[in-house]
């Protein structure tokens, strides 16, 4: 085990199971690992950067060497700031490797000392995303099985109160 702090940056609007695992199987490769959540101002997200620190920390109970929490500006600087060595990042689909390659190439610019390491999906994950899962909530769809149970409860309280507005 390499003895190092990664940081999995995302909005993780909602965390999905897919988000689960590269937690899971980032802790096979690294000591301790942050999910910190990207808190950008100009984006509307679903839920509340609250709502998202409190159901990840739900979702990760049980699971040692992990932490939640946020940062806004560049994540390189967030990265320094944490004494972090490495940036994890989950991959899916070939439409996720040239948005990623590009970020892990402006990170490594920007310092050379801090490092992207990609883990590939699960293949039962492959095809799920933040923003799929809560378009099938949206308009009803079961999406127990792709994301945690307090997430699933939460997307239904979500849209029961946007209906009811």
């Amino acid at each position: 085990m390499t003895k190092c702090l990664a940081i999995y940056p995302g909005t993780f609007d909602p965390i999905t199971n897919g988000h689960l695992s590269i937690i899971k199987r980032g802790l096979k490769v690294f000591e301790h690992l942050i999910v910190a959540i990207l808190h950008n101002p100009q984006k509307k997200p679903l839920f509340t950067l609250k709502e998202r620190i409190e159901m990840i920390k739900t979702s990760i109970e049980g699971i040692p060497n992990v932490e939640v929490d946020y940062f806004d500006g560049l994540l390189i600087d967030y990265a320094v700031r944490k004494n972090a060595t490495v940036i994890l990042r989950g991959l899916r689909a070939m439409s996720d490797f040239e948005y990623e390659f590009q970020m892990a190439l402006m990170n490594r610019k920007l310092n050379r000392e801090i490092q992207s390491v990609f883990l590939m999906t699960d293949y039962k994950w492959f095809y799920t995303s933040s923003t799929i899962i809560k378009e099938a909530a949206r308009f009803g769809g079961d999406v127990s099985g792709l994301v945690p149970d307090v997430v699933n409860r939460k997307l239904k309280e979500k849209f029961s109160q946007i209906k009811n507005t």
